[in-house]
């Protein structure tokens, strides 16, 4: 199936606004390459660190050269349930690398926050921050020269992303990401987010809603919803930075441990004393990042990916705005539908075909690049098929059937839920934004309705407590960007925002912070560029203004005549308190932080 033109044309663009940064990143990492093992040119003394605490064998191999010895990087700690599974994983690579003729060894781990936790709290302001924490971490993982590959285990929102761009800045490396898997399907989320609502509405108490919660979240292994962390799942599995069908195997199992055994042995084939040398700085091209795009806007994906991919590209040299976005979402149709988008979680769309399946309808419909290059060898043809376990234990790859198991969960191209992606960019004299429709009906996507202006989450939370939200409204909540306090999410928001959108009003948010994968029902413009810390035109709004979203046609608009618009002198300020739960210590990332068009990250 050929290219489709609009994908031809988009990956052409990216390509030749990054030619000069790309040729620079692909000369740096060509400089960095050894052409044998990395410890070679080490120091006695260097070499002789690197493998005091090895067992015998392994320092023998280590002395030589001609053993591959490979880093694991780990965001592992027992607290969060996704993360709680790679437990034993640096063990099971281990050995299966030993039994392949190579070395591993535990190079480091990273910090793994979860946002479940901290929403609405103040470790929230820590959180973007938190991925390029995590790059810098790994960075430091991989700083010893050690390595000629390298396997890094994570699952969640800012971990992968910051995984990818630590690595990228080795990107002489080749690296494969490994999952941990979903937890089973708990409590249905329609039952969850009728709970949550009924809270918000006043008509239960705590106990209940924690029971329910407790119901959805209740095991180790990544929450089912399609939010952030699944997100990153299915975007590093289209990008070809998994091994094929790995994203969605619960943890616990033969076959999951069959797949971290299956990378283990993988790597070492890609590493430079191999014969497929497949560096991630070289795998992560343009066509692998707008691959990555189009699977997001097909799933109906995190809106936090219009940050991480933009800043995951940046990484590589690769320059990817919020119109090449826009442009491929116009033509990628929507073929899932998961929670927050639907009530089928994770599990329901692995059982209906997952990966497998949606791969392949996008390369048959020309909207990936199918000549894309993965860990798995070869390109993301290979993808098409879908692992199972062998008789001898092993990992082994079978075509997927060519029909969808459920169609209410995973649809072909020609019979998608939506002729155009999930994640649309309006704009405007209010900045650009995010919106996420996958979830919103159509009915809801546009609004023209006064502006009601807040500067925190507690001010709208107690003025709709007070009734004063009551009515058809759009909600101002500026200084939430990551110059003015490290763009937190704000879900607590969406509950009362249904509520009244529930009650028959037409109600929408607009604000310069963040709501993630698991953005619902209520229309909500995000990320609005340039944030109101930065003299953003969110800074000049006043109560009572009225605002004109339409995410069908791409505006974001105050209805105010521009000269008196441009002549307002701005109001409030960031949050004066951004001391405690570690917030003191970002203050140099509040200043050296850019905007949410290029993702928001500290790194120049």
């Amino acid at each position: 199936m050929a290219v489709h033109p609009v994908l031809e044309r988009v990956t052409r663009r990216v390509a030749e606004r990054s030619a000069g940064r790309r040729a620079a990143y692909l000369a740096r990492i060509e400089k960095a390459r050894t052409r044998g093992p990395a410890r070679g040119g080490m120091g006695c003394a260097n070499l002789a660190h690197g493998f005091a605490a090895c067992g015998v064998q392994d320092k023998l191999w280590l002395r030589g050269n001609v053993t591959p010895n490979i880093a694991i990087v780990s965001a592992y700690n027992d607290m969060l349930s996704a993360h709680q599974p790679l437990k034993d994983y640096p063990d099971l690579i281990k050995a299966a690398i030993r039994a392949a003729g190579g070395t591993a060894q535990f190079a480091g781990g990273v910090p793994a926050m979860c946002d479940g936790i901290t929403q609405g709290r103040a470790g929230m302001e820590l959180s973007l921050f938190s991925r390029d924490v995590v790059a810098m971490a790994t960075a430091v993982a991989l700083s010893h020269d050690m390595f000629d590959g390298a396997l890094m285990l994570g699952v969640c929102d800012k971990i992968v992303p910051g995984l990818v761009i630590g690595a990228l800045s080795f990107g002489h490396l080749p690296v494969i990401l490994v999952p941990a898997g979903p937890m089973a399907s708990g409590l249905p989320n329609a039952d969850k987010a009728r709970v949550r609502k009924r809270y918000a509405a006043g008509e239960i108490g705590r106990d209940e809603l924690l029971a329910a919660e407790s119901a959805s979240y209740h095991s180790p292994g990544t929450c089912t919803f399609y939010g952030t962390a699944n997100s990153n799942q299915l975007l590093m599995e289209v990008m070809g930075l998994h091994l094929p069908g790995a994203s969605f195997v619960p943890p616990g199992t033969g076959l999951r441990d069959a797949l971290t055994e299956a990378a283990a042995r993988r790597v070492l084939k890609l590493t430079d004393l191999a014969d497929e040398y497949t560096p991630i700085g070289q795998l992560m091209d343009e066509r692998a990042l707008v691959n990555g795009v189009v699977a997001l806007l097909a799933t109906g994906g995190s809106t936090n990916h219009t940050l991480h991919l933009v800043a995951m590209a940046a990484a590589a040299g690769i320059e990817l705005t919020w119109d090449d976005f826009d442009e491929l979402s116009k033509v990628t149709p929507l073929l899932t539908r998961l929670y927050p988008n639907g009530t089928a979680d994770v599990n329901h769309f692995h059982a209906a075909g997952g990966t497998a399946f949606l791969i392949g309808e996008l390369i048959d419909a020309g909207l990936v690049h199918e000549d894309a290059r993965t860990v798995g060898g070869g390109t993301l043809a290979a993808y098409r098929r879908t692992p199972e376990l062998g008789a001898d234990g092993r990992a082994v790859w079978r075509d997927a059937a060519p029909e969808s198991g459920d169609l209410g969960v995973l649809r072909p191209v020609d019979e998608p839920f939506d002729t155009h992606g999930g994640l649309h960019t309006v704009r405007g004299n209010l900045g650009r934004a995010v919106v996420k429709v996958s979830a919103v009906r159509p009915e809801h996507r546009t609004i023209e309705a006064p502006a009601r202006v807040f500067e925190t989450q507690e001010a709208l939370h107690e003025a709709f407590g007070a009734g004063e939200l009551d009515r058809d409204v759009v909600a101002v909540v500026r200084y939430q960007g990551p110059r003015a306090n490290g763009m937190p999410e704000l879900h607590r928001l969406t509950p009362p925002l249904a509520v009244l959108q529930d009650r028959g009003h037409r109600v929408a948010l607009v604000t310069d912070g963040r709501m993630s994968g698991a953005s619902g029902a209520v229309p909500a413009a995000i990320h609005v560029s340039p944030e109101a810390a930065a003299g953003g035109p969110l800074a000049r709004v006043r109560d009572g203004d009225v605002v004109r979203l339409d995410a069908d046609k791409g505006l974001l608009e105050i209805l105010v005549p521009d000269e008196e618009f441009e002549a307002r002198p701005p109001e409030g300020a960031p949050p004066g308190d951004r001391w405690g739960t570690g917030r003191e210590l970002f203050e140099s990332f509040r200043r050296a932080v850019g905007p949410a068009e290029q993702g928001a990250g500290v790194f120049a």
